[in-house]
């Protein structure tokens, strides 16, 4: 029997309400719990007084109770969400953005540059860091109580939750609305004059990064790249785990929630970015990472100067939905050439390999060195470490079959990108599992092998007894749930 719209609600309330109960910390949340909340895990062990701003942490928690909250209509959802938006704003960094982590221990605030203590009041600092924008000031490295970082979505994540919630409250909540507004400052400043990103910075970017140092180029190829780590981060302009198109989703997200037009402009010169970053020739698509000559560059011991098959799928999303987002078609003229490259690329499982080399197209794998350590480039997957995944689904048609609407002026519904377990939009039997799946106090533990595993304080594998509760899980349980109301 299908499920009705009144046992969903209840579903989602109730996991909600768990959730907030035993699993918030300051109004914030890590990766995952033992059933009986005695051990916690992110990456690594946190301690108890530390939360997660990398997704699936308290953004990303925070949101779904958000979408809770927006099905349902039940304060409570709102009020949980509210709270992991204060946790955010408490644990944003002088520099504009966040960390991986956030602290609410005493010894931890004091060691990092927190712009509000934890009650939310700003903290007056006669001095913060601050000056000119750009990557040959992060590679000093000197402020490193004042890390901000763009990598894996964290400070984009930490911006949506706030606008959102902002935008829900109606702008009620002051300190809400300023770290908002003071986050999408950072991103806008930190912006190339190409209209990329760098993954990091350590300083309030009070002037953007000159144009001197970093000139409006088109992506070439360099004359030759070395086939070792050369152990030196040269990539100032990233793409690396969707961090440009997460940018500009959120600048995107901020203008149709608050109606800035500087959100907007900063979007599209994210989109004029994939324009000119596009590779030429026989390869047009998009490396990982850039340097200031946009070439493709070397990130760490196992991300080579190449054409890359997750970030180009990224890539071209982005450019979709700022396409549609704006009417302005010109954003997808890369697409064309792109998905051609990308169809004859694919291997022959249908996957795409993140990465290609440079000019002749073959992928490129990584195996471990000698003893286990370190990363020897290699066109064979026979050994390929297991530290990174070289292979992915491929979305060519699908992105080919959203191209062709948004040409023709079609409404479209975007959806998810990269796997997450249900579909988008939820089934009726997706649905059921859902609700199969949940315990009576609203909690979906896992017991299988592959997951029911965490690690102790001292850092020891065990299996508890009553499993493993997952935010990534309830996130997405929760997203699925109320995907399916609001369609109904």
């Amino acid at each position: 029997m299908a499920a009705t719209p009144a046992e969903v609600r209840a579903a989602v309330t109730k996991a909600v309400s768990f959730y907030h109960s035993k699993a918030a910390a300051h109004g914030g949340y890590v990766y995952r719990y033992s059933a009986d909340f005695a051990l916690r895990e992110a990456e690594g062990i946190p301690a108890p007084d530390t939360i997660w701003i990398q997704p699936p942490g308290t953004p990303a928690v925070g949101m779904a109770m958000l979408d809770a909250y927006e099905a349902t209509k039940d304060a409570k959802c709102l009020a949980a969400a509210v709270e992991a938006a204060h946790a955010v704003s408490r644990t944003q960094l002088a520099s504009g953005g966040w960390d991986y982590a956030g602290h609410f221990d005493e010894k931890n605030r004091a060691a990092q540059l927190y712009r509000r203590d934890s009650d939310g009041k700003l903290v007056e600092r006669k001095k913060v860091p601050e000056g000119e924008g750009g990557w040959h000031a992060w590679k000093r490295h000197q402020n490193k109580n004042n890390y901000s970082t763009f990598d894996d979505d964290v400070s984009q994540a930490a911006t949506r939750l706030l606008v959102r919630v902002d935008h829900a409250l109606g702008g009620k909540d002051g300190e809400i609305k300023e770290a908002a507004e003071f986050a999408l400052s950072a991103i806008m400043a930190t912006q190339y004059p190409a209209g990329g990103w760098s993954a990091n910075w350590d300083s309030w970017p009070s002037a953007p990064p000159p144009v001197a140092m970093y000139p409006i180029k088109t992506g070439s190829y360099p004359a030759d790249w070395p086939r070792k780590w050369p152990k030196d981060f040269t990539g100032c302009y990233v793409l690396n785990d969707n961090t440009h198109a997460t940018l500009m989703s959120t600048l995107l997200l901020a203008w149709q929630l608050r109606g800035d037009a500087k959100c907007l402009n900063a979007a599209k010169r994210g989109g004029d970015f994939l324009i000119t970053a596009q590779m030429p020739g026989s390869q047009p698509a998009w490396a990982q990472q850039y340097d200031a000559d946009m070439h493709p560059a070397w990130s760490r011991a196992f991300e080579p100067s190449a054409i890359c098959g997750r970030e180009s799928q990224s890539a071209m999303w982005a450019l979709l939905k700022l396409a549609s987002a704006t009417g302005d078609k010109r954003y997808l003229a890369p697409l064309p050439r792109a998905l051609a490259y990308l169809r004859k690329s694919l291997l022959p499982d249908g996957r795409i390999a993140r990465y290609y080399e440079l000019q002749t197209n073959k992928p490129l794998y990584f195996e471990r060195g000698e003893g286990g350590k370190g990363f020897v480039l290699t066109y064979s997957d026979t050994k390929a470490s297991s530290n990174y995944g070289w292979k992915w689904d491929s979305e060519l048609e699908t992105l080919g079959a959203f191209w062709q609407k948004i040409e023709r002026s079609e409404p479209v519904i975007f959806p998810r990108v990269e796997k997450e377990r249900w579909a988008s939009p939820p089934t009726e039997a997706d649905i059921a599992t859902i609700l199969k799946e949940q315990k009576n106090d609203g909690s979906w533990p896992v017991t299988d092998e592959e997951r029911g595993w965490m690690r102790d304080a001292s850092g020891k594998k065990t299996k508890p007894a009553g499993g493993v509760i997952y935010s990534l899980d309830f996130v997405q349980n929760v997203k699925a749930l109320t995907t399916w109301l609001k369609a109904r």
